[in-house]
């Protein structure tokens, strides 16, 4: 695995209790990746593990073929923006900038040079002498990220840098830091537990759970080509369905018969008992009963503009999520619900085994 910044075989324990679970991962050189996954996921501690602030119990950190597993976080050369900033309330914009700076020695005129670069970087250039506490929160958000680009990182390190915006100045956030970190074109690791979020400012996504790194794509092989059932089931919406798999062709055998074709992870055996996870979009209402139709009745709907998710119970028992136009069905109305034409394929699953 040859990368600028190189993860290999992390461990971390925490009360004897395993945090990360040998985590390899490659970034390249100017490439921005996000650790994606639920709480408790080992993400965060991923990223204090990159930055020094822990010592993993085994494995190691490299960047550009250099070993930095017990380099002090001060000699690694990161910058790092904290989910809640800490910023320095009594301070103003341009003492916060500098305040890295000053703590490692820089001359003074170098200290005025990156200060005013990063603010203009950021876009908060002649805010020097703002009083910190008289910003936006997008405001602050970009004054810690200038914190963290003036002392010219070689890796920049966000720890759910937009979970304290609103959602609205959220989205306005992410578009801007996107920019910013595009632009200045320094390699970023990320940690985020929005989707959405990890989509737009990744070029890669690395989902994680319970310590172990379960895939690694672009945000399109994620949703499209999910490499597990928990990938499956945790990018986008999702349901489950209990089947049966059968070769060939390759298709799930569903309770009451119907066949629908599905992708396999591979290795599933002819009659072997599978968790199918298909998207609301790969599915349809029949108006009648086909080879290829489930019975079902609708108990619930959303409206979602010129589309709507209906709930369905199917009659084995298990339940689906469509989408379809807002007069397809109502609440409480028996269907029949078969694959899209042209949708997504169901991908096949052994059973979600519990640790």
């Amino acid at each position: 695995m040859a990368g600028y910044l190189t993860l290999e075989g992390l461990e971390k324990r925490l009360g004897g209790n395993p945090v990360t679970r040998g985590v390899s991962l490659s970034v390249d050189r100017s490439e921005i990746v996000a650790l994606l996954g639920p709480s408790g996921s080992g993400k965060t501690t991923i990223l204090r593990l990159v930055a020094g602030f822990e010592a993993p119990d085994a494995g190691s950190i490299l960047l550009d073929g250099e070993d930095l597993t017990g380099v002090p976080p001060q000699r690694r050369q990161f910058g790092m923006v904290f989910q809640h900033y800490a910023l320095f309330p009594h301070m103003t914009v341009g003492q916060n900038v500098a305040f890295g700076l000053e703590t490692r020695g820089t001359r003074a005129d170098q200290i005025r040079r990156r200060v005013s670069e990063a603010l203009a970087t950021v876009r908060l250039d002649g805010l020097e002498e703002r009083p910190v506490t008289e910003l936006s929160g997008g405001q602050q958000q970009r004054v810690a990220l200038a914190r963290a680009l003036a002392p010219e990182p070689r890796v920049l390190l966000l720890d759910e840098p937009l979970s304290n915006l609103d959602p609205t100045l959220r989205e306005k956030t992410r578009r801007e830091l996107r920019r910013l970190i595009r632009s200045i074109g320094i390699t970023t690791l990320f940690v985020t537990h929005e989707q959405e979020e990890a989509f737009d400012l990744g070029d890669r996504v690395a989902v994680l759970h319970r310590g172990r790194l379960e895939q690694v794509a672009s945000p399109e092989a994620l949703y499209e080509s999910p490499a597990t059932r928990f990938v499956a089931t945790f990018i986008g919406r999702s349901s489950v369905i209990r089947a049966t798999w059968r070769v060939p062709p390759g298709e799930a055998l569903l309770p009451g018969s119907a066949a629908w074709p599905a992708a396999g992870p591979g290795g599933l055996k002819e009659g072997e008992a599978i968790e199918l996870v298909v998207r609301p979009e790969g599915l349809s209402f029949s108006r009648e009963a086909a080879p290829d139709a489930v019975a079902g009745q609708v108990t619930g709907k959303r409206f979602a503009g010129r589309v709507a998710y209906f709930d369905v119970a199917l009659a084995s028992g298990d339940s689906v999520e469509v989408l379809a136009q807002p007069g397809a069905a109502e609440v409480g109305q028996n269907v029949f619900v078969r694959p899209a034409e042209g949708g997504p394929l169901p991908r096949a699953y052994p059973p979600e085994t519990k640790e």
